[in-house]
């Protein structure tokens, strides 16, 4: 029957890392056909099964970062260290890499003199927006990318982040909540809470699939975040079994045979998919651990390289883009980690600097 997932979730020896950075490099991969060839090119899968590569990649995302999200709260216990470590692990990376955007590539590449889209209000929104996350974010710079293929966006891929952002709120208050509602209610509070989450999420998502009544970018990832944390609140009673990975898959391949059909199988089995495959193959692929967690800094630079590329080389295949900047990007993302996210994580432990100013008392 295999072992719980609690004995997995005790160890940093897993493939979380790895399967985050093919998620990523799949984000690149599904770009490039639109970012190619216009806004109405999809990769192959999307034709396929109404769903692409980078729409899973990202539900990935969601379901692998409510689990771990949940873990930091808990393990943590401390609501002032678990937003500084969220802030330190978003934040500074995205920060630079807006700093690239605005002072490289929309310096580089905007049609406007330097003075014009400096002082430009649009770029300071840009930059503002995109730095904070508070409200939404922005695609364009003045006068950069007019001219591509999908015209105008510089950086795309940001537009989960300020979801990835709430779900992280919403997760602190409600189990925030629950510790102090379990001195009345019992453990049992958290429990029946969580999993009624997920469940009526993720019901209510594959009815929006059928019957659409709510955007559909935030019910899914909403669903997906919590699926992930139930995962890690349900991890005594969760097994990882082989037999359960290999029969899963095989519903998960041949519900593909009718794309409303994949949609539901795929919404109910791609958690527990996902799951067995961050912790139970192992040997040399654990190696990739060695390198570090490239998957963030591939996920915010990929999409401004590959702008780049169609903007230098018009016409450009698909194919070459892919691979002129997967290895660009590959570059940006080593520095990205090993001079910046690696630095400012091995801060989480200043949380009580942070702490401290925020309950600083106010002077009359």
């Amino acid at each position: 029957m295999g072992k719980a997932l609690s004995k997995y979730t005790t160890s940093r020896d897993n493939n979380f890392n790895l399967v985050r950075f093919v998620a990523a490099v799949l984000v690149l991969y599904s770009h490039s056909y639109p970012l190619s060839k216009g806004s109405n090119a999809v990769d192959p899968l999307g034709s396929f099964i109404n769903m692409t590569w980078g729409g899973i990649a990202v539900d990935v995302f969601f379901i692998t970062s409510g689990f771990l999200i949940t873990y930091s709260f808990f393990s943590r216990n401390n609501i002032i260290a678990f937003i500084w470590a969220r802030i330190l692990r978003i934040y500074p990376a995205l920060i630079v890499a807006i700093i690239f955007c605005v002072f490289i590539v929309g310096l580089f590449f905007t049609t406007n003199t330097i003075s014009d889209y400096l002082f430009d209000p649009q770029t300071l929104k840009f930059f503002r927006r995109n730095v904070t996350l508070f409200s939404g974010v922005k695609y364009e710079l003045p006068g950069v990318f007019a001219s591509n293929p999908y015209a105008n966006a510089v950086n795309g891929s940001l537009w989960t982040l300020p979801y990835e952002i709430k779900m992280y709120t919403y997760l602190a208050i409600i189990a925030f909540t629950l510790m102090y509602v379990q001195k009345w209610l019992g453990k049992r509070s958290l429990f029946i809470t969580f999993l009624s989450i997920a469940v009526i999420s993720v019901t209510a998502n594959i009815v929006n699939h059928f019957i659409l009544f709510t955007p559909v970018e935030f019910l899914q990832l909403f669903s997906m975040f919590f699926v992930g944390a139930v995962f890690y609140i349900f991890r005594d009673y969760i097994f990882l079994s082989s037999r359960i990975f290999l029969v899963a898959l095989v519903v998960l391949l041949l519900s593909t045979i009718n794309k409303d059909l994949f949609f539901v199988i795929y919404s109910v089995l791609l958690p527990y998919l996902v799951f067995y495959i961050a912790y139970i193959p192992a040997g040399s692929i654990r190696k990739y651990n060695n390198d570090g967690d490239y998957s963030y800094g591939m996920y915010i630079y990929a999409f401004p390289v590959q702008q780049s590329i169609v903007a230098i080389i018009p016409n450009v295949s698909t194919t070459n883009m892919m691979a002129i900047a997967f290895g660009i990007t590959l570059i940006l993302v080593i520095f990205s980690w090993h001079f910046i996210e690696k630095k400012f994580l091995k801060m989480k432990g200043h949380y009580v600097i942070f702490e401290k100013i925020l309950r600083k008392p106010k002077s009359n």
